[in-house]
């Protein structure tokens, strides 16, 4: 069974964030600098939200706010759904599924410590697939 910690063993350990006072236009150029949907929410390095490009949409253009004068607290989830290093890759597709969002704010003794998006969780369980397959086939041929 994989657990969160094993997705952040094979990522990099760059954690993106912004702050909830920048405005939103900043939020979205950092996602797109960044290749990332989502940007953890930082005040004074407690996590304070996070800022999803839904959020924008739904939020911003769908609401016809100016992305430059609204900052990125008004449009952020808050509080944040987070996940241990020890939470399993199904569970974690529980999560996601039932509450509809695409990524999960790994903390650790109070401290993040990475994302996992659902991306990384279906090339997990893909990759998990794929094992068992080999294992099957090695069985029935061997």
């Amino acid at each position: 069974m994989t657990h969160v910690r094993h997705l952040l063993a094979s990522k990099p350990a760059t954690l993106f964030s912004i702050s909830p006072d920048v405005p939103v236009l900043e939020a979205v150029r950092a996602m797109a600098e960044h290749g990332v949907g989502a940007l953890l929410v930082m005040s004074a390095g407690t996590l304070a939200g996070i800022v999803s490009e839904r959020d924008y949409a739904r939020k911003v253009v769908l609401r016809g706010r100016a992305s430059a004068d609204t900052p990125v607290a008004q449009i952020m989830s808050s509080p944040v759904l987070t996940v241990s290093p020890e939470t399993t890759v199904q569970q974690c597709m529980v999560l996601m599924t039932e509450r509809r969002i695409r990524h999960l704010p790994v903390v650790d003794n109070g401290r993040v410590i990475g994302v996992v998006s659902i991306g990384d969780l279906v090339k997990s369980l893909i990759e998990e697939q794929r094992r068992t397959i080999e294992q099957l086939e090695s069985y029935i041929h061997g």
